[in-house]
């Protein structure tokens, strides 16, 4: 089992920042590509970023592009979501995912194909 634990979220003015934390534990991190999904209320659940097991590949949704930055630290087990220029339609429950796959430059953004998930982060944007 991989645990992973999500922080960082809270409410902030539109225009603001804030920078999610996934701290994970019981595997081997650096096996995992990671991922950031949201899901507002009465949509569906939406891949915001991902990042390859090497870090060296990232996607963005097309909403988030320019705006958010996803990193890793596989030292430190840990993947970051940088949200900057935060709009209210942003607001939603964050969700760190954990995908096993063999490729270290490879990535999925279908949350089908990831295996492990937080419990989510609530980020709500006023305007």
């Amino acid at each position: 089992q991989l645990q992973l634990v999500e922080s960082g979220g809270g409410l902030v003015q539109a225009g603001g920042s804030l920078r999610l934390s996934c701290a994970a534990s019981g595997r081997t991190f650096s096996s995992y590509a990671m991922g950031w999904f949201r899901q507002a209320p009465g949509k569906e659940l939406e891949a915001v970023a991902v990042i390859t097991r090497s870090g060296n590949s990232t996607y963005y949704g097309d909403s988030v592009k320019g705006r958010f930055t996803i990193s890793r630290d596989n030292a430190k087990n840990t993947v970051y979501l940088q949200m900057s220029s935060l709009k209210p339609e942003d607001t939603a429950l964050y969700y760190c995912a954990a995908d096993y796959i063999s490729s270290s430059t490879s990535y999925r953004t279908r949350a089908s194909s990831y295996e492990y998930w937080g419990q989510g982060t609530q980020v709500t944007v006023s305007s």
